[in-house]
């Protein structure tokens, strides 16, 4: 890393205040050739920043200055904060790109930096990525208690318990003809494979999670289903709280799958409006509407299913067949109905249990209600408990293999203790797999596909 790299680290486009970063062995020499003299380390000093060489002033701004180890990277770091007009920032940049030995970061170039410098793990890294990327306060909340070492600490925990197991077996490896008696070596073998057996269930426990974490990055997919002119478009619109759908007395006007993603108390979700559902005729680009909702409505995470209160409690049968354990029935429509009160008939088959919502989108009649269930529905699905959630594929994938790796030595385990060798070999494996989410072992492969998620600058 002879090289030093300088980026813009704040946002793209016109702002109030753009900062610059640059980090490396060059970080020192271009705060002179632009400011003139370095500051005290970590004080704002504010200065007039010119092109080398003589150049023109390209602004005033505050210079800051990081000499490693003691810096975000672990290198020399140096920050330029200045006005955040596009000119500026790009006069700024072309200077540094004058000076020798500094070239334009890459995205994660930083981060990367960080992490190879023990800074932080590849878990507090992605945590940093998707604090950058928070929408919700769900999402900030589950971010940053990744970044401030939550799984990693969990996983070096169990990896740290895999090696000091796996140190008894060694030895009993490399040193065969020990004063241990054959029944004192059976008695370690059982203890670490009773600890094996511990630690493969935490694994199984933390793996059977609902996808919660990862879900809460991605989002709660809910579909909404029903009827030719049942209110879906509007309800979207309510729940969105603007006209993201077009409204019509038209049959069959919503032909594709419309999506708003929105946040619904504090969480993500992402709320689909879809065809009217009803017997296909000849209509292709109806088909492959309905067709595209039904679709949808199978992979979604949560269906709200709204039907109208004209035809309640005898839907059509392709509404009803969209009715389950994971329906939100929501009868619409109450407006039209005379001194209504409440609903109490139900559809014969529909499941026992299974909340009906009453409502009127137009009026905002029993809305709060369904908003209040709605909500509590998706954080049921997103809510972590004490334990932070696991919130990548690549966690999960590294975690089965670790699961894998103990079930075979269980079964090892199980046979005699007289395999010790290939025993040995499966707890090695399993803290193997451990290491690589949070980077305790030669993770060349995976470094470059974490990092590129990152921004420039970052």
């Amino acid at each position: 890393m002879a090289d030093t790299i300088y980026a813009l680290s704040s946002g793209a486009g016109r702002s109030g205040v753009a900062v610059i970063r640059v980090s490396g062995p060059g970080a020192g020499d271009a705060i002179i050739a632009l400011a003139g003299a370095l500051p005290a380390p970590r004080h704002a000093d504010l200065r007039a920043l010119t092109a080398p060489r003589g150049g023109p002033l390209l602004d005033r701004g505050l210079v800051l200055w990081f000499p490693g180890p003691d810096s975000f990277t672990g290198e020399d770091v140096a920050e330029f904060q200045v006005h955040g007009g596009r000119a500026v920032v790009a006069a700024v940049l072309d200077a540094l790109g004058g000076l020798p030995g500094l070239r334009p970061a890459e995205p994660g170039a930083f981060a990367r930096r960080a992490f190879d410098h023990g800074k932080f793990d590849l878990t507090r890294a992605e945590g940093l990525a998707d604090l950058i990327d928070a929408e919700t306060e769900a999402q900030r909340r589950q971010a940053l208690r990744q970044m401030e070492g939550g799984l990693a600490a969990l996983y070096e925990g169990w990896r740290e318990r895999l090696v000091g197991n796996l140190a008894h077996l060694e030895a009993d490896l490399e040193f065969p003809d020990d004063e241990l008696f054959p029944g004192e070596r059976r008695k370690i073998f059982d203890e670490v494979a009773a600890e094996a057996a511990q630690l493969r269930e935490e694994v199984g426990c933390h793996l059977d999670d609902g996808h919660r974490g990862e879900r809460l990055r991605e989002g709660v997919y809910v579909a909404i289903v029903g009827p030719p002119n049942a209110g879906k478009s509007s309800l979207l619109n309510a729940l969105a709280k603007r006209d993201a759908a077009i409204v019509s007395d038209v049959a069959g006007t919503t032909r594709d799958v419309i999506e708003v993603h929105m946040d619904l108390g504090g969480f993500p979700v992402t709320l689909a409006d879809t065809a009217g559902l009803r017997a296909i005729g000849d209509d292709k680009i109806e088909q492959e509407g309905i067709f595209r909702a039904r679709k949808k409505a199978a992979s979604a995470d949560l269906k709200v299913v709204l039907c109208e209160v004209a035809s309640w409690p005898q839907p059509d049968d392709q509404t009803l067949g969209q009715i389950d354990e994971t329906a939100l029935v929501v009868v619409n429509k109450i407006d039209q109905i005379d001194g209504f009160t409440s609903i109490s008939d139900r559809p014969s088959g529909m499941p026992a249990g299974l909340g009906v919502f009453p409502v009127s989108v137009t009026t905002g009649a029993g809305m709060d209600q369904l908003l209040a269930e709605l909500e509590a529905r998706v954080a049921e699905r997103l809510v972590a408990g004490a334990v932070p959630s696991l919130t990548r594929a690549r966690h999960r994938a590294a975690l089965e293999d670790s699961g894998e790796a103990l079930d075979r030595f269980a079964a090892i385990a199980a046979e005699t203790a007289n395999h010790s060798e290939l025993a040995a070999e499966e707890l090695r494996l399993a803290a193997r797999s451990l290491g690589r989410i949070t980077g305790q072992v030669d993770v060349e492969d995976i470094l470059d596909q974490v990092f590129a998620q990152f921004c420039i600058g970052k």
